[in-house]
């Protein structure tokens, strides 16, 4: 039997020094014992001495190293075993600690885990005392019990974070002392008794003000906080009275909440009310239907987009040229097709011959749909429910314009003119009728800007174009 006792500083180098030639000669974990020292039983036989020579060279992959040297630091030495008995099971499986399902690497696993929470703990849980100071800089003392052999892995923290003054942190199994910026360990001691710090009532109450009794949650508060540390934080002290008052404390919040509304509310929101703009009593004319559709609630959009884009032109025109929906830029602007895609459009309609001044132009919906990004406000497409709220609207422009022709651009457009929602490829170039009257579907201008490649955003307004000449031809 080989046995390695690990000492309370240097743990990781002294258990590597030991596992590599133990593993080199391929020693079975099941004849290694590991202790700590303070732990190690009184021998009753000399530990065995290793075979001569090197043995085999001994290799593990970057990750094993660093779970070894938290799974070492495990209170209980039978973490120091398993590391050993993966060390040698990754002379032959060097993907072994990929393997989830391995009960080796769980265990390690859970060590692993275990050792990480303490260290957290210790960062967040150690309170420091102020203790009187000859020199220029201030001294400090805390008090921490570890579950875990953490403390020297746990100092290049605090000397980070503590750097300017001088501190010390007593466990009991070891002493961190940082003096003049000079760290040095010490053997553990017995908790020392600590002066009272002002701080103290600073903490306390911070944390009496952070207190919400309606939100308490014992088990959540006792597992990211457990009550061992309570002792050592001026904080946690006030707790127990906090937690007997919590169910007086929320009853006053809830009878100091909010009560019904005193009557004379009732006519301070009919004089709001009165003040509002109206629709008007009935639609006889594109005034009377633009002034409506300004104050549509018919669906969800109203709310987020700046105002509702309604159609322009010529009352009498013989075209009306129907998008999906405003963009950013019509959004803002309150007229359709004002934004790149128009631009796009009028590009289109000035090679096919047709004037814009002479088209009714308008939209399917009549709101923004976006999604905020950052600044930025991205289109998305209106569903089929908005869609149908918006044909409403669209019903009065046809019947009030009654043009010869109409040309359906984009899917949603297509949808709310035909009410049908196929494809647009095999429909794109041909008049549908329809109870008002022809429709021609082709591209929105979106597409060609939307469109990566050149080549595919060239013909997509060549098709376009195309579609709108046919127009001109149709309209003589």
């Amino acid at each position: 039997m080989h046995r390695v006792v690990l000492p309370e500083t240097g743990i990781f180098a002294a258990w590597r020094d030991a596992a590599r030639p133990l593993a080199a000669h391929r020693v079975p974990a099941a004849e290694v014992d590991w202790t700590f020292e303070g732990a190690a039983a009184p021998l009753l036989f000399d530990s065995a001495p290793l075979p001569p020579g090197t043995g085999r060279a001994v290799a593990v992959p970057r990750g094993f190293l660093e779970l070894a040297q938290r799974v070492v630091l495990h209170r209980d030495a039978a973490g120091a075993s398993l590391l050993y008995a993966a060390l040698l099971a990754l002379q032959d499986r060097r993907g072994l600690l990929a393997d989830e399902a391995d009960p080796l690497v769980r265990r390690l696993g859970a060590l692993d885990k275990a050792v990480a929470r303490d260290i957290h703990k210790m960062r967040a849980f150690v309170r420091f005392r102020e203790l009187p100071a000859a020199g220029p800089r201030r001294r400090f003392a805390a008090w921490f019990e570890p579950d875990h052999r953490i403390i020297e892995a746990n100092t290049g923290f605090f000397c980070r974070r503590f750097a300017d003054m001088d501190w010390a942190i007593h466990t009991p199994d070891l002493s961190a002392l940082w003096q003049d910026g000079q760290l040095s360990l010490a053997p553990g001691a017995p908790r020392p008794d600590l002066p009272d710090d002002a701080a103290e009532v600073l903490w306390a109450t911070y944390f009496a003000n952070i207190f919400n009794p309606a939100r308490i949650k014992l088990g959540s508060m006792r597992q990211h906080m457990p009550k061992k540390y309570w002792k050592n934080m001026p904080e946690t002290g006030q707790i127990p009275a906090m937690l007997n008052a919590a169910e007086g404390r929320v009853r006053a919040m809830q009878e100091a909440a909010a009560t019904d509304a005193p009557l004379r509310a009732a006519a301070i929101t009919d004089r709001y009310r009165a003040a509002m703009p109206r629709p008007p009593a009935q639609i006889e004319s594109l005034a009377d239907a633009r002034a409506a559709c300004a104050l549509c609630t018919r669906c969800d959009l109203c709310h987020a987009a700046t105002q509702s884009v309604f159609g322009e032109g010529p009352e009498d025109a013989p075209l009306m040229i129907v998008g999906e929906q405003p963009g950013d830029h019509e959004d803002l602007a309150g007229r359709p097709f004002v934004g790149p895609a128009g631009q796009v459009l009028d590009r289109a309609m000035a090679d096919a011959g047709l004037d814009r001044a002479g088209a009714w132009m308008t939209n399917a919906v009549k709101h923004f749909k976006f999604v905020p990004r950052g600044k930025r406000r991205l289109h998305q497409n209106p569903d089929a429910g908005e869609i149908a709220a918006c044909r409403w609207w669209l019903d009065l422009e046809r019947q009030f314009v009654r043009p010869r022709l109409t040309i359906a651009l984009g899917a949603s457009a297509a949808r709310a003119l035909t009410g049908k929602g196929n494809g647009l490829t095999a429909r794109r170039g041909r008049v549908e009728q329809t109870p008002s009257g022809p429709v021609l579907i082709s591209w929105h201008p979106s597409l060609i800007l939307r469109r990566s490649d050149p080549a595919a955003a060239e013909q997509a307004l060549a098709e376009l174009t195309e579609d709108l000449r046919l127009v001109s031809q149709m309209l003589g």
